[in-house]
């Protein structure tokens, strides 16, 4: 697992597979792991859950070293904000989260107001959710 990821290391994903409905979502945690394919739901091993994982395509070609492939999950963890809305992350994101809105294959993502724990996503208004400020 990596928390810097550079756009080298994304350059063979040809999807993103999304196993939650992200746009319920103010942010949502990055790895890059090594998985032994290029393609399919990979196993998960964390606390919390999988929300996705990336997709590469067939150029990618596995480590010499080890024959894994690096591949971005997508997770969260039980304490994050969509659990506990007034906990830890209330007010704050970790370090490795980024806005599920500003991910694309190829691309990293990026913090945002709303996934530092700005004003709150639609779908938590909807829900008459309210973060602190």
């Amino acid at each position: 697992m990596s928390s810097l990821i550079s756009e080298n290391d994304l350059k063979h994903e040809s999807e993103l597979v999304w196993l939650e409905d992200v746009s319920l979502l103010d942010y949502v945690r990055q790895s890059l792991d090594r998985l032994p394919t290029r393609s399919g739901k990979p196993a998960y091993h964390r606390d919390g859950r999988m929300v996705g994982y990336a997709v590469l395509s067939t150029d990618a070609k596995a480590s010499r070293a080890s024959g894994t492939f690096r591949r971005r999950v997508f997770w969260l963890l039980p304490h994050d904000r969509d659990s506990e809305p007034q906990g830890l992350y209330a007010g704050s994101a970790p370090a490795e989260a980024i806005d599920p809105d500003t991910l694309q294959p190829t691309v990293k993502g990026r913090k945002t107001e709303r996934s530092e724990g700005g004003p709150p996503s639609t779908a938590m208004q909807e829900l008459g959710i309210s973060l602190p400020l």
